[in-house]
């Protein structure tokens, strides 16, 4: 399994303002689904920040979301470690197949596969 990329999320009701602040330091909106808005710099697509007033099927709001290439295989490898699983696994209308987890410092991680 392999990592594809790390995106810190942020939870915020001033999704106008945030675009407007990362806008200063370079970032550009490359997804708004209105609950979550996906900023990225234009020179490095991979560098993302997402700013999210609340997450719309989960009950919890991520820390942070990492996208792997095998979310089934990083789904079995975090069950069998005894990790606490927040959000089972499933696909989401939006194109994603995730699940949450909770790392050992209480943080809450959106681990996701692109469809």
């Amino acid at each position: 399994m392999a990592v594809r990329r790390v995106v810190p999320n942020i939870q915020s009701e001033a999704a106008q303002e945030s675009r407007e602040f990362y806008g200063l330091l370079g970032f550009e909106e490359v997804m708004n689904h209105g609950w979550i808005m996906t900023l990225a710099s234009p020179s490095s697509p991979a560098a993302q920040i997402s700013v999210m007033t609340g997450d719309k099927t989960a009950p919890l709001t991520p820390d942070m979301s990492v996208e792997v290439d095998d979310v089934d295989a990083a789904y079995a490898v975090m069950r069998a470690s005894g990790a606490e699983i927040i959000h089972s696994l499933q696909d989401e209308e939006w194109g994603v197949r995730r699940f949450f987890v909770r790392d050992p410092s209480g943080r809450v991680v959106n681990v996701l596969g692109h469809r």
